[in-house]
């Protein structure tokens, strides 16, 4: 595997707060990474400026030769990058069929003459079937959005952002706290989507406060703590690692291996 995401001397700060003190990884293509660390370590800041949100003081963000740092969400998208959020977007007012339309025929062209109805209709029914929404049913796909439970909102959104990378499975998918608002058997279902995508060629980057959600899904851990990058590996290693299990995991902690059902 190749080197496609790097993330160089990364900082960033809060007035006298040093929030990101030289942060430096890289992701291999088809990598499921997971970026883990305490409260106030600034593990929210670095997703904030890998993902766009914020822009930051010094350092590089780049994905296949592209240099991210300045690039809006379209430029990104463009480039094969896309995001989620700790807290589901999806547009509540349409159908879970209509969202992931929308999303599929903004990624070529709208005409004010499309009907949303008619528009990318096979490629619409591919991401629900990817994503397992066709076990919601015919009526709760045609409602909208609004209505469907958590759980399934974090589901479309996840098909929302594949469905807008334009070389799709190739492409990076940044996580944020995927698993956040779920309960066990959905982050395990949630999970094990995640991780379908980068058998497929995706590589993602994601944060998670819920541990079950790292250690067994992810290819690797990083490991952050006041602002710097302390640990990284494999999950069996960073899971005993003596500062990570001292200052964040605990020293009950015990790595379970991989997760591999529902």
């Amino acid at each position: 595997m190749s080197v496609v995401f790097r993330v160089q001397n990364l900082h960033q700060n809060y007035g006298g707060v040093q929030a990101l003190q030289g942060v430096d990884f890289e992701l291999m293509a088809g990598e499921c990474v997971a970026l883990i660390g305490p409260n106030g370590a600034g593990k929210s800041t670095c997703f904030a400026c890998v993902a766009g949100q914020q822009v930051a003081k010094q350092g590089r963000i780049v994905w296949r030769q592209h240099v991210l740092n300045a690039l809006g969400p379209q430029a990104r998208r463009a480039l094969g990058v896309a995001r989620t959020f700790q807290v589901a977007q999806v547009f509540e007012a349409l159908s879970a069929i209509q969202n992931l339309q929308l999303v599929l025929k903004a990624s070529s062209s709208i005409s004010m003459l499309d009907v949303l109805a008619d528009c990318e209709i096979d490629g619409a029914w591919h991401w629900v079937h990817k994503m397992g929404l066709e076990n919601l049913g015919q009526e709760a796909l045609n409602a909208p959005a609004m209505a469907l439970s958590y759980g399934a909102k974090k589901r479309l959104e996840l098909a929302l952002a594949m469905a807008g990378l334009p070389d799709a499975p190739n492409g990076l998918l940044l996580l944020d706290e995927p698993a956040a608002g779920l309960s066990q058997a959905e982050r395990t279902d949630m999970m094990l989507r995640v991780k379908a995508v980068t058998k497929e060629g995706t590589t993602v980057l994601y944060t998670e406060h819920n541990m079950d959600a790292v250690f067994g899904v992810a290819d690797r851990v990083l490991v952050l703590m006041e602002g710097r990058l302390v640990a990284q590996g494999l999950p069996q290693d960073v899971a005993v690692h003596p500062l990570v299990r001292e200052r964040y995991l605990g020293s009950e902690f015990q790595y379970g291996g991989e997760v591999r059902h529902a």
